[in-house]
């Protein structure tokens, strides 16, 4: 299953009117979306359900989940002096076998939040655009942005639209996380399946080498840590979670795969250059090449 169809399945992407297999938007479908408030998800439901995501198709015969659905695995979370640092590896595994090895798993939601997916990646870059759109809906309705927990709060609410899909197998687990202007510092949001939300106070990591992940920022992570050493604890966490885990990709130097990384910040949401992931990895690697 290609990328693309990912990709190309975010609700959003559909409004023009030719998307869903045909099944688009009449201009008269959001002539009232006024009345409906400001929430997306609400007003598609209620206006254009062959919009939302339905994975109900993947379910086999006898309802066995078919093993073809691709799956992201580690992402994480850490907070530092200026804010939070968000990561995840590239690689989303079929079973046993590789999916995609450059597949993205941290997506911006605003200026000041991302969130991290790990889990059925269909439903789960599903989720994450159609969060995305949720939040800009939100505001040129309201003519302003949820607060960091309102928008917490959101998306525990879509995750647990997504229940019953999670109880057949299509499990969508994400980390949300950004800046908090007015207590200036960075705030990290972890959920369980059913919805719940739970806030940590220094870091958090989860898919399949999560606990593995966890287990090395235990050990290095300290509060008011600089940029560069709270990116060099986040890869070293990843390297760790990628000797463990099988799901879990480790740096690529031949193809050039590298993880993705965000930092969340005063100054917004800025991707942490390939090339300064490239040359830790590179000294990390070399470290215990040496012992």
């Amino acid at each position: 299953m290609p990328q693309d169809h990912f990709r190309d399945a975010a609700p959003y992407s559909l409004l023009g009117g030719s998307g869903a297999g045909g099944r688009g938007v009449s201009r008269d479908s959001f002539s009232d979306m006024g009345s409906m408030g400001s929430n997306f998800y609400d007003l598609l439901r209620s206006k254009c359900p062959h919009l939302l995501p339905d994975f109900s198709g993947v379910v086999a015969e006898g309802g066995v989940l078919s093993e073809k659905i691709p799956r992201g695995t580690t992402i994480l979370a850490l907070k530092y002096k200026d804010g939070v640092i968000m990561a995840g590896d590239r690689m989303a595994t079929e079973g046993y076998q590789v999916s995609h090895r450059h597949i993205e798993k941290i997506y911006r939601t605003d200026d000041f939040s991302a969130i991290a997916i790990s889990g059925a990646a269909g439903p789960s870059i599903e989720m994450a655009r159609l969060f995305q759109t949720e939040m800009e809906h939100y505001e040129k309705v309201e003519g302003e942005g949820l607060s960091l927990e309102g928008k917490a709060n959101k998306l525990a609410q879509m995750i647990r639209q997504n229940l019953s899909a999670a109880i057949q197998g299509l499990v969508v687990i994400p980390i949300f996380a950004g800046y908090e202007e007015q207590k200036g510092e960075g705030r990290i949001f972890k959920y369980d399946l059913t919805g719940g939300r739970y806030e940590e106070s220094e870091y958090h990591a989860t898919g399949s080498g999560g606990k593995d992940a966890r287990n090395t920022i235990k050990k290095l992570y300290r509060k008011d840590m600089e940029r560069s050493e709270g990116v060099r604890v986040v890869l070293e966490a990843l390297l760790d979670a990628a000797e463990e885990d099988v799901g879990t990709a480790g740096p690529d130097p031949v193809k050039g795969i590298y993880p993705s990384m965000k930092t969340i910040t005063r100054e917004r949401i800025k991707d942490v250059p390939e090339e300064e992931i490239k040359s830790i990895y590179e000294a990390l690697i070399e470290r215990r090449r040496s012992g």
